[in-house]
C-alpha cells in the first residue's frame, strides 16, 4: 500500500462500537511482533520509545532519533503507523508543522498530539492548540496526505482524583469541538476511567474517541458498547514487557 492509502486505511478502522485496538510498540522488533500477533495497525507510544533508548518522557528523545525510529518500524512493517508526537516538539504552530512533516518523511500516517504545556504546566489555551492543530492538517493537505490528527487533551490526566473528572468534562467537550473545526481526525482522552462518562463523552464528540487502557478502565468490549473507536495501551506493553525481563533475569542470577 502507497501511504496515502495506509492512511485512509487507517482511518477507516476508527469505528464507533467496533474499536481498532493498538497495542502500543517502541522500535522495530516490537512492531514486528505485534504485527504478526494480528494488528491491523501499529502505534508507539512515547513513553515507552523514550524509556526504550534510555531517555524520560517529555521530548527528551531527540526528534532526529524519533524521526529514524519512525522510519525502521515504517519500513519494516507494512502496516499503517500512529507516532506518538506528544507536543509536537514545538509551540509556535509553523514550527510544529514543520516537525511533524519530518514524520510524515518517515512514513507515519497518523499521530498523537497532546495538548498539554511540555516541559511546562498545565494546557495550552483551546485557541492556540487548535491553531496547531489547523497547521498541522495544512501542512498535511498540502502534502496531499490524510493525516490521522488524534487530538489529545490531557485534562483528565491532570486531574489526578478521577471522582472530580465529570468537573472537567464540559471544557474536555470544548476542546474537542474546537480540535474537530481545526482539522483534527480523532480525539483522545487518556487518563478518563469511568464508564458513564465514558459513554458520555462518545455520546457528545463527533469524532472518534480514543481511549488509553489503565487498571481500572472497562475492559474492551464494554468499552466497544460504550462507542469508543480506538483502544490503545500506551506505556502499559512496555512495563509489562520489563517486568517480564527482570523477573527472567532474577531468574538466571539467582
Amino acid at each position: 500500500m502507497s501511504e496515502v492509502e495506509k492512511a485512509k486505511s487507517f482511518a477507516a478502522l476508527h469505528v464507533k462500537g467496533s474499536p481498532v485496538i493498538l497495542y502500543n510498540i517502541w522500535d522495530a522488533g516490537t512492531a514486528g511482533a505485534v504485527a504478526a500477533s494480528g494488528a491491523k495497525a501499529l502505534a508507539t507510544g512515547s513513553w515507552s520509545i523514550a524509556a526504550a533508548h534510555g531517555f524520560g518522557d517529555g521530548e527528551n528523545i531527540p526528534l532526529p532519533f524519533l524521526a529514524e525510529i519512525a522510519r525502521l518500524i515504517a519500513s519494516s512493517v507494512d502496516l499503517p503507523l500512529s507516532v506518538d508526537f506528544e507536543g509536537g516538539y514545538a509551540v509556535a504552530s509553523d514550527d510544529v508543522a514543520a516537525n511533524v512533516s519530518k514524520i510524515i518523511d518517515a512514513g507515519a500516517v497518523g499521530i498523537n498530539f497532546e495538548d498539554q504545556a511540555v516541559g511546562g504546566t498545565g494546557l495550552h489555551p483551546i485557541a492556540l492548540q487548535a491553531e496547531r492543530i489547523r497547521a498541522i492538517r495544512a501542512m498535511a493537505d498540502r502534502r496531499g496526505m490524510p493525516l490521522f490528527i488524534n487530538a489529545r487533551t490531557d485534562i483528565f490526566l491532570q486531574e489526578a482524583d478521577t471522582a472530580k473528572h465529570a468537573g472537567v468534562m464540559d471544557e474536555a467537550l470544548d476542546r474537542a469541538k474546537a480540535f474537530e473545526a481545526a482539522g483534527a481526525s480523532g480525539f483522545f482522552a487518556p487518563g478518563l476511567v469511568d464508564p458513564d462518562l465514558i459513554g458520555g463523552l462518545c455520546e457528545k464528540v463527533a469524532l472518534p474517541v480514543n481511549i488509553m487502557v489503565r487498571p481500572t478502565t472497562p475492559d474492551n468490549a464494554t468499552m466497544a458498547k460504550l462507542g469508543v473507536s480506538r483502544i490503545s495501551y500506551g506505556p502499559g506493553p512496555y512495563r509489562a514487557m520489563i517486568e517480564w525481563l527482570k523477573a527472567e533475569a532474577a531468574a538466571v542470577y539467582r
